[in-house]
Formats: C-alpha cells, sequence, structure tokens
C-alpha cells in the first residue's frame, strides 16, 4: 500500500471553483521521506487550498505549527515555529513532469494529486539553516562569537609576523652592501 496516499487530494468529482482541504503533519509524516533531517516532535496543519478549472488546477500550500530542532551551539532542544506558503500550478499532459519551477504537469488519466512532496519541501525550507535557541542570551552569543573560526582568523592577519633572527641577519648584511 502506497503510504502517501493518505495525502493525495481527488479532483475528479470537484465541481469547478474553490476547494479546501486540511492534513495534520507530525512526526510519522516525516519518517515517510529518507531524510538526515530529524523532525521529532511536530505539529503542523497543511491548508490546502485547490481552484479546479477545466483544464488546469491551482494549489495553495499553507502550512503553519510548531517543530522541535536541536540548537546548533548548546545542543539543547527548542521548539520552532514554522509557517509557509506554496503556489503550484496543475496542468494536464502526456506524463508526470516536474521540471518547471511553479508548474507540475499530470497525467491526464490522474483523478488524484499527490501533495505530500510539496509540503514536505516547504517545511524543509522553513527550518533555519543555523539553528540557535531563543532561550540563549546575547551574553552567551557574544562569548560564543569570539572564538569562531572567522574572528580568530582575522585576529591572525591583524598580528605582526614574527621576524625570523637567521633573516634579520642577512638582512643586515644586505644593508650594509
Amino acid at each position: 500500500m502506497d503510504k502517501l496516499r493518505n495525502y493525495e487530494v481527488s479532483f475528479s468529482g470537484l465541481n469547478n471553483g474553490k476547494h479546501e482541504f486540511k492534513f495534520e503533519i507530525e512526526k510519522a509524516f516525516f519518517q515517510l521521506f529518507d531524510t538526515e533531517q530529524e523532525f521529532t516532535n511536530s505539529k503542523i496543519e497543511a491548508a490546502v487550498f485547490l481552484e479546479k478549472h477545466t483544464t488546469f488546477l491551482e494549489f495553495v500550500i499553507k502550512i503553519k505549527g510548531t517543530i522541535d530542532l536541536v540548537c546548533d551551539l548548546t545542543n539543547d532542544d527548542f521548539v520552532h515555529p514554522i509557517e509557509n506558503e506554496i503556489k503550484v500550478l496543475v496542468k494536464f499532459g502526456e506524463e508526470y513532469d516536474d521540471s518547471e519551477e511553479d508548474v507540475i504537469t499530470i497525467p491526464a488519466k490522474d483523478h488524484a494529486f499527490n501533495i505530500a512532496q510539496l509540503v514536505y519541501e516547504s517545511v524543509v525550507l522553513s527550518v533555519p539553516m543555523k539553528k540557535v535557541s531563543p532561550t540563549i542570551s546575547d551574553e552567551d552569543l557574544k562569548i560564543l562569537n569570539q572564538f569562531s573560526p572567522e574572528i580568530e582568523e582575522q585576529q591572525d592577519e591583524e598580528k605582526e609576523p614574527e621576524s625570523d633572527p637567521r633573516w634579520d641577519a642577512l638582512r643586515k648584511l644586505k644593508d650594509k652592501n
């Protein structure tokens, strides 16, 4: 059985016009994908708005909720709010094609559209690259920034290079001549 089937929006029996669907996204949803990202505790609602036309479908997928993340600095867990919206145009054609950015082509014989991949990508794109707990104080950040590799490199560049006494002796000989 296809585990992603729960995330299909069936449009074949719908009248032309606007329709709304809601999906609860939790830990089990993320386990359906091969991912390095660990979403241990998530409470996300995906609101899917479909506007059905005769020859194409317009989807607006809004996600809103919270996920548990691990702080990159302190390794503590914290709850991070996420919110994102994506718009996709689904048109009918010969075969499935998602090579265009905001347009997906599905076979004309299909009667449903699976939104699981779009929801997953929307959530992943909402996760910040640098995960910093909101409980870290400005003082703690200043202390941590003092030891960042970038600042250490700058400090090394600012220091005058120590001279080698052997070269100094050779320079003196050269200057005398």
